[in-house]
């Protein structure tokens, strides 16, 4: 005999478990895209200090 309860809630818990891994999957993309905007303006920071610059300091409002 077929439950058929027990199939539909493992179907459930399928579903519910590849959303989690699609919202994890997400979330390590957008960190990742965080983290690369961040180390770019380190290094571009970084470059002009090492080029013997000393007014390198970021102005808000100012167009790159």
């Amino acid at each position: 005999m077929i439950d058929w309860n027990r199939d539909r809630q493992a179907e459930q818990n399928r579903a519910t478990r590849s959303l989690a891994g699609l919202a994890l999957a997400l979330f390590l993309v957008v960190i990742g895209f965080f983290l690369s905007q961040k180390l770019a303006q380190s290094a571009r920071l970084e470059d002009c200090l090492l080029s013997g610059r000393s007014n390198c300091a970021v102005i808000v409002g100012s167009v790159p």
